[in-house]
């Protein structure tokens, strides 16, 4: 029963009261037996035990199978530090990058009417399409030996295969849908008319934005960048493709963790890859404490 019925009837008269009767509670329209429930309930949970939790035990059991002495001398590896240190540095780049990207790209088309709108909509998605894989080779493509500009790279000296640039360069590729889709739709339920009322006002666009529509959007802004960390810290695909596998070098945490495997180094393989695991557990609960925060803020409150 809404407010607006519960305040009408308080100044109803009794007879009126009495033929008007409350919303059927969500039990009443559920057709389905029991047991099925239980059944479907069941199913769930299994189906989520064997591909997500079993995985997840099992990752840590291998990494502390040899004790924890073992498990921090795999991290304190100094090529597993490089992999520490370079996954990191590659993550806020590119987090950078795709925060004042998706940040821009949000605002100019919640906001603004232009021509094109509906393509950079697309191209924003289009990361999301492309196999990772072949991102990475189309900036092999571009900056490799035989690529577009490659011959000029290398006559000026400049590595972008195969270091840290192509590194952040692919990362950043398949990244950058985050931080934009995490806000588009946000800012679009919310409109213009603060905006409008703050310019009207005297406000200039900069203060507009740094007082009116940013205050309105953090936490969107904080549930993109958490995905995009997150992604960006995982990548493989594009990554390993533009990487060139330089031990101590250009080896992130999941390439590393692929090449201790296949050199039958377990535990030093699954201690890193525990790493990307707890990652993974941080960013669920973070995300799902923001995405309660969101909706919270989106509920109406009584006067």
């Amino acid at each position: 029963m809404t407010m607006e019925l519960q305040q009408s009837l308080e100044y109803a008269a009794p007879e009126v009261r009495s033929r008007v009767r409350p919303f059927a509670a969500p039990d009443d329209v559920r057709s389905e037996p029991r047991f099925v429930r239980i059944g479907i309930i069941a199913l769930a949970t299994a189906f989520l035990s064997v591909f997500v939790v079993l995985p997840l035990v099992v990752v840590f059991a291998q990494a502390f199978s040899k004790g924890v002495s073992a498990y921090f001398a795999a991290l304190s590896d100094p090529e597993a530090l490089s992999a520490i240190r370079l996954t990191l540095l590659v993550a806020a780049i590119s987090v950078s990058l795709n925060l004042v990207f998706g940040v821009i790209a949000a605002w100019a088309i919640a906001k603004f009417e232009f021509s094109g709108k509906t393509a950079l909509v697309t191209l924003i998605d289009l990361p999301f399409s492309v196999s990772p894989v072949i991102s990475g080779l189309v900036f092999v493509l571009l900056f490799g030996a035989q690529g577009y500009w490659g011959p000029w790279l290398q006559s000026h000296n400049i590595h972008v295969l195969f270091a840290l640039p192509g590194i952040a360069l692919a990362t950043s590729f398949v990244t950058f849908p985050f931080v934009a889709r995490a806000l588009i739709p946000l800012m679009q339920e919310q409109g213009t008319q603060e905006e409008e009322a703050a310019i009207s006002l005297g406000a200039s666009g900069l203060q507009t934005f740094f007082r009116v529509t940013l205050p309105n959007i953090k936490w969107g802004v904080l549930y993109g960048v958490l995905l995009c960390n997150a992604r960006a810290m995982g990548e493989f695909g594009a990554v390993s493709v533009v990487s060139g596998h330089v031990r101590g070098e250009t080896n992130t945490m999941p390439l590393l963790v692929e090449i201790l495997y296949n050199e039958y180094q377990f535990v030093s393989s699954f201690a890193i890859a525990s790493l990307l695991a707890m990652l993974a557990l941080i960013t669920l609960i973070a995300k799902t404490m923001l995405e309660r925060h969101i909706d919270e803020e989106e509920l109406p409150h009584d006067d």
